[in-house]
């Protein structure tokens, strides 16, 4: 296993960095953190752990905004999402030889699977991965119900994004795989303060996630 850090320079002249851990495998899953919420979280630390264990390269890209920038109008803030990893992804890909790419993304990281590469033909293909996604935001709703790609979506039902109408809406898409983890809020966590509860829980997300990607 090689694990590099790298940075690149977007159009917008900011400096993006990312590690790219590499298995000299055919398939990659590209990472997006939340706001907050980093590479060294549960979910994101077992969900890396997963695509290790079956020999996938994997590529977490970093990056923060401020408060101002995280207040700006929602298609806005998909715009400069994308623009800051975007490039990343053309940089990995072109520079790898992989026939099969997988994205992964929690609360604000799933804006730009949301808002580009679920959407894009290029990836058409690919695997989507969503944990706990801003469904109070029509805006990403609405893109979520326009993807063709084969789709994870995790939530909890006692998430603040948790819109029972529209989940079940998601639901009735062929192409997506919907999982409602009970009494489970924003970081998937079991309320009020369960452990055990929230352990088995996660434990549960990583085996369906295996399947998922093994399929």
């Amino acid at each position: 296993m090689k694990i590099e850090k790298r940075s690149i320079l977007t159009e917008g002249n900011k400096d993006i960095q990312y590690t790219h851990i590499q298995n000299n495998s055919q398939v990659i899953c590209f990472m997006f953190s939340g706001s907050g919420y980093t590479y060294d979280k549960p979910l994101f630390y077992y969900s890396t752990m997963v695509m290790l264990e079956n020999n996938f390269d994997v590529v977490h890209i970093h990056y923060s905004y401020n408060q101002s920038e995280l207040n700006l109008p929602k298609d806005e803030l998909a715009n400069l999402i994308v623009e800051d990893v975007n490039p990343v992804v053309k940089e990995v890909i072109g520079n790898g030889d992989y026939d099969e790419t997988i994205f992964l993304g929690k609360s604000l990281g799933t804006i730009p699977i949301i808002s580009m590469f679920a959407n894009d033909s290029i990836y058409s293909n690919s695997k989507m991965i969503i944990l706990t996604p801003l469904l109070q935001h029509d805006l990403y709703y609405k893109r979520l119900l326009e993807s063709k790609n084969k789709t994870l979506l995790v939530i909890g039902n006692v998430d603040t994004h948790y819109i029972p109408e529209k989940v079940t809406k998601l639901a009735e898409k062929t192409n997506f795989n919907i999982i409602e983890i009970v009494n489970a809020n924003h970081s998937l966590d079991i309320e009020q303060l369960a452990t055990s509860k929230s352990i088995t829980a996660l434990n549960d997300l990583i085996t369906d996630l295996k399947d998922f990607i093994s399929k």
